[in-house]
């Protein structure tokens, strides 16, 4: 059986079925744009977000001449999107091989500019209007980044602190986070202890072993060398010039290749080397927690250099020590446990060549000398092999 509808209502329905389909949606439209540095160029790539307005919206605002209030939901789920985004400060991250710097603004949503945007485009018979929007910037930009020169990955300094007690790891990883995200200025020298500040309780640091006194003991920051000889090595692999640099009394296994490290100890000895490249230098920290790594990656202009760094020559080995003893609350009474294994006394040499333009220009050579090094023992703090 056929159907037949009133032809006053089939004609209107039609015409409305025509009108719409013919009429494209009306969008309201979000356009910005960010910059990324790769492969030491800076781009900027556009940015488009889009929210479609119901018909029925669009007429009813350009019927009663003001947005009306049944597009208070859309204008609520646009705030909401637009200010989840929050500035981020540009860093660089290893992309399929490539180093890559975006910039991350953040947004805050004007719903009074988008109101007025919207009503003057309906007016206009516009199909679209702008999304009012306040651009907040992170204080370290791409533009800030390019600007000082940081425009490349320099150097890598990794070590492995695989084996370490949580008390060492925990001290590793506060002392590397106060490392990640900064500027070396061009002709500054970087002071590792002074970039580091105090190490104790209040700055996040632990009790944990260092050397001292010919065996271990416990001190706030224990394994905090992990972190100077970590970016030692990154700035060394960078070509910077060591102002002062020193070896561990005896080898460290934790910092082999043999000699390729710098211990720290405030204020005795410290770490510091010059930025000579003419620009900023700019570092960030990484770990890997499941792997028990560390590094460091050192990003800055392209100078053009290329630097060597040979393998350990090692001489003059001397047999260990005697065992030493430090107390241990752990350890019952009577009862030993190994804290250190003993170590020969060597001499280790590398030698950096720095490369330019294919020609030499620079060649130094870093050499440390070890002591022998007796296993270390803890023991209850009683025990009568403590002196």
């Amino acid at each position: 059986m056929k159907r037949f509808l009133p032809p006053l209502v089939s004609a209107l329905t039609l015409a409305l079925l025509a009108s719409a389909q013919a009429a494209p949606a009306f969008q309201l439209v979000l356009k910005a744009s960010e910059q990324k540095i790769q492969k030491g160029e800076v781009t900027t790539h556009p940015i488009t977000k889009t929210w479609r307005v119901p018909a029925q919206h669009v007429a009813r605002t350009k019927k009663y001449g003001k947005v009306t209030s049944n597009l208070t939901p859309l204008l609520n789920q646009i705030e909401r999107q637009v200010n989840a985004r929050k500035p981020l400060p540009a860093t660089f991250r290893n992309v399929k091989g490539s180093w890559v710097a975006t910039d991350q603004n953040g947004w805050t949503f004007d719903r009074d500019g988008t109101k007025a945007n919207l009503l003057k485009a309906i007016k206009s018979g516009k199909g679209s209007a702008q999304v009012a929007y306040k651009l907040n910037k992170p204080q370290r930009s791409v533009q800030l980044l390019a600007q000082r020169g940081v425009l490349w990955h320099v150097a890598t300094g990794s070590s492995s602190y695989a084996g370490s007690p949580a008390f060492r790891e925990k001290n590793i990883l506060v002392g590397a986070s106060k490392l990640d995200n900064f500027f070396i200025a061009p002709g500054h020298v970087f002071d590792f202890n002074e970039e580091i500040g105090q190490i104790d309780a209040s700055t996040g640091f632990v009790k944990g072993f260092v050397i001292s006194g010919g065996t271990l003991e416990k001190e706030d920051g224990g394994g905090i060398c992990q972190v100077s000889t970590t970016i030692f090595r990154g700035l060394y692999q960078a070509g910077l010039p060591i102002v002062e640099r020193h070896e561990h009394s005896h080898r460290v296994k934790y910092y082999d290749p043999v000699g390729f490290e710098a211990t720290v100890y405030a204020p005795a000895k410290n770490l510091r080397m010059k930025n000579d490249t003419g620009k900023h230098l700019f570092i960030q920290a990484g770990w890997d927690r499941s792997a028990q790594t560390l590094r460091f990656d050192v990003f800055g202009a392209n100078t053009g250099r290329t630097v060597n760094i040979s393998k350990p020559v090692i001489t003059n080995f001397k047999p260990a020590k005697k065992p030493s003893y430090t107390a241990d609350q752990s350890v019952r009474p009577g009862a030993r446990r190994l804290l250190d294994t003993p170590m020969q006394g060597m001499t280790s040499v590398l030698t950096r060549t720095i490369k330019q333009g294919g020609k030499v220009i620079s060649k130094d050579t870093l050499k440390s000398v070890y002591e022998p090094w007796g296993a270390v023992y803890g023991v209850h703090p009683k025990d009568k092999r403590l002196k």
